[in-house]
């Protein structure tokens, strides 16, 4: 996939610059260590106009992991937010997926640096899980021990393990991967946190060995509206065996739902399942304006 070409424009440190002619340090600590956060979020073409989904919460979250790491962010949420329309609108981009990445400069040892780097870049991308139900399996990977690193910040480094856990899985014949915890409870899938419907029920794992997602939120929220109960409970890979529909949620995938487990195909028609009601006020959702999806 070609991500940008002559006339793209990205934020780099103050500046919108050309993409071609972009660089980066080839002794950066985020390039040779890991230590670097991010975020995904995603612009729709809305009824009133262009809008980020969630912007605020998403460049909340930013700062939060970048306090995780050491890292001292030099713009505010609200800053951030007004520089990603203003990237949006140079690059005349209405439905667009949005990168903002923090990452540091010169830095051999394993001590945080005062030299930090803020990169947004932006460009058209379609769902990454697709729009087909997914055929997933048990990850021999696990989700790394939130006593070894801050599982719940987007940390750039971290993501080896979906990659891993992803590439495997595609190896073996499946669409993606399923990740448990350090104990052996189902966690999440590599780049998606993960719910299953069973008799009604949406359930969840908890945080704590979890990314806390924003589309996971999004998913409780319409819920509520749906008057669906969900419950955030410890399940075991065997559970998940004995549901009825299942999906991943992420601002990259959206809400992607799920066709098989293993050898386990989820036996309730989607167009019959909760899990499909809330895929579908999820796309209305992000189709309308910030105020307007308060009262929908």
């Amino acid at each position: 996939m070609n991500y940008f070409n002559e006339h793209t424009v990205i934020f780099k440190d103050g500046d919108f610059v050309s993409a071609k002619d972009a660089t980066t340090d080839l002794y950066s600590q985020t390039l040779h260590y890991g230590n670097g956060v991010f975020e995904g979020i995603r612009a729709y073409d809305t009824s009133d106009g262009t809008r980020i989904f969630k912007a605020k919460d998403h460049y909340d979250r930013l700062h939060y992991s970048a306090r995780m790491m050491h890292i001292e962010l030099p713009y505010s949420s609200e800053e951030l937010e007004a520089i990603t329309y203003e990237l949006l609108h140079k690059n005349n981009l209405k439905d667009a997926y949005i990168r903002p990445l923090v990452y540091l400069g010169s830095n051999m040892s394993l001590t945080p640096t005062n030299e930090v780097h803020v990169v947004i870049m932006a460009w058209t991308w379609d769902k990454y899980l697709g729009d087909q139900r997914l055929r997933v399996t048990l990850s021999p990977y696990q989700r790394p021990n939130p006593k070894a690193c801050h599982v719940e910040a987007k940390v750039v480094g971290h993501y080896t393990n979906s990659i891993l856990a992803t590439t495997e899985a595609k190896q073996r014949g499946f669409d993606e991967a399923l990740l448990t915890d350090q104990n052996g409870y189902v966690a999440e899938g590599p780049g998606a946190n993960f719910f299953y419907e069973k008799d009604g029920v949406l359930y969840t794992s908890p945080l704590g060995n979890i990314l806390s997602g924003i589309t996971r939120a999004t998913v409780f929220e319409l819920a509520k509206e749906l008057e669906i109960r969900v419950e955030e409970r410890h399940f075991t890979p065997e559970e998940i065996k004995t549901a009825d529909a299942a999906f991943f949620c992420g601002t990259a995938a959206e809400v992607a739902g799920l066709e098989a487990f293993d050898d386990y195909v989820f036996p309730l028609a989607w167009e019959e399942s909760v899990s499909d009601l809330i895929q579908r006020r999820y796309k209305l959702r992000v189709s309308v304006n910030e105020y307007q999806s308060l009262h929908i």
